[in-house]
C-alpha cells in the first residue's frame, strides 16, 4: 500500500543530503550508462563482423597457389604451381561425402567489357553453377550459370548490378550481347551480392567457355568449396579444418611441393576464421560487462555508504520511533525504500541516457568493423532491475544496524 508520509520522509532525507545523494546517484547512473554504451558497441562490432562473413558462405574453403619457396625431390624453388581442372575433379571425388558446394575458378582482373559503345573494366570469373551459392549472390533478373551451359561451353554471362547500371543505363540487359576482350557473350542474368559494389563488379561465365575463349586450356586460378555442416559448431569447425589440411596436402602431393612449404599452396577456411573472430567478440563483450559491472558495484557501494551516514544522522529519530512502538521490520523497510529509490532513479536515468546516445550516434557509425551500435533494451532493463536488487542488498546492512539501535542509546545520541 502506498504510504504518502513515508515517501515524504524519504524526499526530506534525500533533501538533507543533496550533495551525497547526487554524487552517489551520479556514480550509479554513470555505471549503467557506461555498461549500456559498451554493450551497444559490442553489438555493433558483432554486426560488422557478421556482415563481413555474410559476403560469402561462412563454411567456405578457398584454395589458391603461388610459387614454391623450398627445394623438393630435386626440384628447385621458384616454381609457380598451376592448378588444373583435373585437380578440382580429384578433390571432388575424394571428398564428395564432405563437400556441399564446389567450383573451380578462372579469373581475369580488369577485363574490358563493352556494350554498344559503353565500356568498363571488370573482373571476369569462369566458374561452375555452385558459385552462386558459395558467393551468396541473389538474382535480380534472369538466371545463373546452369550445368547445360557448362556441358555445352555456352558463351553466356551473368553480370553484377553495378555493371548493369554502368553499361546498360537502366535498360533490361537480359538477352543482350556484351563483348569481353572482343569475344561476344549473351547476358542471361543480373545478380546482387552482400559485399556491395566491390563484389557486384564481376562477370560470371561458364568455366569451360572462359577457358576456351581466353586460351586457358585446362588451367584454373583457384578452387572454392563449402563443407557440409555438422549439428555441433565445434565439430563442424574441426571437420572443416581437417578437410582444409587434407586438401592442402593433396594439392602439394599432386604438384610435388614440399609438405612444409607454406607459400606454394594456400588454403583459407572461413569457418575457422569465424570461430576465432566470434571467440574474440565474446572476450570483448565479457570485458565490457566486467568494466560496466564493476562501475555499477562502485555505485552500489556508494549507496551503502550514504545509507550508513543517513542511519547515523537519524539515530535519535529511529530511537524515538522504536520507543513509541515501531517494529524492527518497519525501520528496515524505511531504510531499504530510500536505498531502492536512489538506485532505481539513478539506474533508469543512466539507462535512458545510454539508449538515447546510442540512438543518436548509431546512424553515424557504419564501417567494416562496427555497424549501427545498439543495445537490446530488455537486456539493459534487466540490468537495471538487478541493480535495484543490489541497491536493496546494499541498503540492508545499514537497515539492520538501524533496526538494532536501542531506544535508550539513541535518545542519548548527540
Amino acid at each position: 500500500m502506498f504510504d504518502l508520509e513515508r515517501w515524504q520522509e524519504i524526499f526530506e532525507t534525500i533533501g538533507k543530503n543533496k550533495l551525497r545523494t547526487f554524487l552517489t546517484g551520479l556514480s550509479v547512473a554513470s555505471g549503467i550508462f557506461i555498461l549500456v554504451i559498451l554493450l551497444g558497441f559490442s553489438s555493433g562490432i558483432q554486426k560488422g563482423v557478421k556482415t563481413q562473413f555474410e559476403q560469402d558462405a561462412t563454411n567456405r574453403i578457398s584454395v589458391w597457389t603461388r610459387m614454391t619457396t623450398k627445394s623438393y625431390k630435386g626440384l628447385n624453388p621458384g616454381r609457380f604451381i598451376q592448378m588444373r581442372t583435373s585437380d578440382f575433379e580429384a578433390i571432388n571425388n575424394k571428398y564428395e561425402d564432405n563437400l556441399e558446394y564446389k567450383t573451380a575458378i578462372f579469373n581475369m582482373w580488369g577485363s574490358q567489357v563493352t556494350y554498344k559503345g559503353e565500356t568498363g573494366n571488370y573482373r571476369l570469373e569462369g566458374a561452375n553453377p555452385d558459385q552462386q551459392l558459395i558467393e551468396n549472390a541473389s538474382m535480380t533478373s534472369g538466371r545463373f550459370i546452369s550445368q547445360d551451359d557448362m556441358d555445352e561451353s555456352r558463351k553466356i554471362a551473368v553480370i553484377g548490378y553495378i555493371i548493369q547500371k554502368d553499361l546498360f543505363k537502366g535498360k533490361d540487359p537480359i538477352g543482350e550481347i556484351i563483348s569481353i576482350f572482343g569475344v561476344n557473350f549473351k547476358v542471361v542474368g543480373v545478380y546482387t551480392d552482400p559485399g556491395g559494389e566491390r563484389e557486384e563488379g564481376r562477370v560470371f561465365v561458364p568455366l569451360p567457355a572462359a577457358q576456351i575463349a581466353f586460351g586457358a586450356g585446362d588451367r584454373v586460378r583457384s578452387l572454392a568449396y563449402t563443407v557440409k555442416m555438422a549439428e555441433n559448431f565445434d565439430e563442424a569447425v574441426a571437420q572443416s579444418i581437417a578437410i582444409s589440411e587434407n586438401i592442402e596436402q593433396d594439392i602439394k602431393a599432386r604438384h610435388t611441393v614440399a609438405p612444409d612449404d607454406r607459400s606454394a599452396v594456400n588454403v583459407n577456411n572461413t569457418l575457422e576464421e569465424a570461430k576465432k573472430i566470434y571467440s574474440l567478440i565474446a572476450v570483448i563483450r565479457n570485458v565490457f560487462w566486467f568494466i560496466g559491472i564493476f562501475t555499477i558495484i562502485a555505485g552500489v557501494v556508494g549507496v551503502s555508504n550514504i545509507m550508513l551516514i543517513i542511519v547515523k544522522e537519524r539515530t535519535k529519530e529511529i530511537g524515538i520511533r522504536k520507543a513509541i512502538g515501531a517494529l524492527p521490520g518497519s525501520i528496515i523497510a524505511l531504510i531499504l525504500q530510500e536505498a531502492i529509490f536512489i538506485t532505481a532513479v539513478a539506474g533508469f536515468i543512466g539507462l535512458f541516457a545510454g539508449v538515447a546516445l546510442l540512438q543518436l550516434v548509431s546512424p553515424l557509425v557504419d564501417n567494416d568493423f562496427i555497424k549501427s551500435p545498439q543495445v537490446d533494451f530488455n537486456t539493459a532493463l534487466i540490468t537495471v532491475i538487478i541493480l535495484i536488487i543490489a541497491g536493496a542488498v546494499a541498503g540492508y546492512i545499514p537497515a539492520r544496524r538501524a533496526a538494532h539501535i536501542k531506544p535508550i542509546d539513541a535518545l542519548r545520541d548527540e
